[in-house]
């Protein structure tokens, strides 16, 4: 029987979990509503952003928000929208609402949202499509990053469409599948149990049918978060080191300046997976190198994870302090073939629609257009 000094610490997780993010002021909304993108059947909302000057075919980042965040707030913490302005990319948040989930988390761990053509993961699936065919978005530069529950819910997302993505950035987050219910999940942000090695590499496998490339993973967590435990960066590793036929051992590592970081190469030598461990820091996103504004659980030290995990995926020179970059294609070449994507799952939640997108709005032939090209990738009946 668990010991009850087991089960207050359990509960005190959970309550880290629910109640993590909150935002001290509302700070200003530079983010459009995208107010249809298909079926829908996870229920979910989506804001996005466009730079003033966004080149043809520009590639696209999705940006999951931790519980109790909104996506301004995340957005205005964590710099995305200033980098995407100076790099030259699009955004995507997709939004929880309390309907879903009373404390606005994603639902990484139940299998209803996080199983490929079903629920949550298919709403995000939808809005990146739509993104992609309204705005002429590079469909081969896809990327996808989240903090702790959005953490979990990018590693789902990763696991489910790598076919869609060519990267993706896991803060304080856990693999994909470790956990099936709330006790489980509580469980595994703590570090207890959870699948073997062997068994969160087949979970990933069984995700999907892919079988071409894989996206490249970038890991963020704090050794001092006792929210989500350390140990699930290595597991996240360990989970993706097979598809990209890596060793166990890292290719680099190196240690400095209060953060170690384990990088596994392939044999031409380009990175595929990277750990970032921030010595001491707590549960959050990493900012700081003149990117993003520090707040709950938005933490500078010095470091911007959003500036590096954009180098990582080849949209940015990570060194460049100046904050002066432009996007470059990164290496993965994705291809997303209506024949391998997802027919669409069955009407699910209604989603709230008191925003409007007025791009949407402009013209039943708008309309017409991203209901075909949903329709044609199997994301809309």
């Amino acid at each position: 029987m668990r010991k009850i000094s087991d089960t207050i610490a359990r509960l005190a997780a959970l309550r880290g979990l629910q109640n993590a993010h909150p935002t001290s002021f509302a700070p200003a909304d530079r983010l459009p509503t995208l107010g249809k993108f298909g079926s829908n059947p996870g229920a979910l909302l989506a804001r996005y952003y466009l730079p003033a000057d966004l080149p043809n075919a520009a590639p696209l980042v999705v940006v999951l928000h931790g519980c109790t965040q909104s996506p301004a707030g995340y957005d205005h913490h964590s710099g995305w929208s200033q980098l995407a302005d100076e790099a030259g990319f699009a955004l995507l948040y997709p939004e929880q609402h309390r309907a879903n989930n009373p404390n606005l988390c994603f639902n990484w761990f139940l299998p209803a949202d996080t199983a490929r053509d079903r629920g949550e993961v298919l709403s995000i699936r939808q809005m990146i499509e739509t993104m992609v065919v309204t705005h002429g978005l590079d469909r081969r530069r896809v990327f996808v990053t989240g903090l702790s529950a959005g953490g979990a819910m990018a590693a789902a997302m990763l696991a489910t469409y790598p076919d869609v993505f060519a990267g993706g950035g896991i803060i304080a987050g856990l693999p994909f599948g470790c956990a099936t219910t709330v006790p489980e999940a509580f469980d595994r942000m703590r570090g207890h149990g959870g699948p073997s090695e062997q068994e969160l590499q087949r979970l990933l496998r069984g995700a999907s049918k892919h079988n071409g490339q894989w996206p490249r993973i970038s890991i963020w967590q704090g050794s001092g978060d006792h929210t989500v435990a350390s140990a699930n960066a290595e597991s996240i590793a360990a989970q993706w080191r097979a598809v990209h036929k890596l060793d166990k051992v890292p290719t680099h590592s190196t240690n400095e300046r209060g953060r170690s970081r384990q990088i596994w190469a392939d044999g031409a030598g380009e990175a595929k997976i990277e750990i970032n461990m921030i010595a001491g820091m707590g549960h959050g996103t990493p900012i700081g190198n003149g990117l993003g504004t520090a707040g709950p659980y938005m933490l500078d030290v010095g470091i911007s994870s959003t500036r590096e995990m954009a180098g990582f995926w080849g949209l940015g020179d990570a060194d460049d302090t100046r904050g002066s970059v432009r996007a470059r294609p990164a290496r993965p070449n994705i291809n997303v073939s209506s024949s391998d994507s997802l027919r669409g799952a069955g009407e699910g939640r209604t989603a709230e629609t008191a925003r409007s997108d007025g791009e949407w709005s402009q013209g039943g032939a708008v309309k017409k257009v991203i209901e075909d090209a949903l329709r044609a990738a199997g994301l809309m009946r």
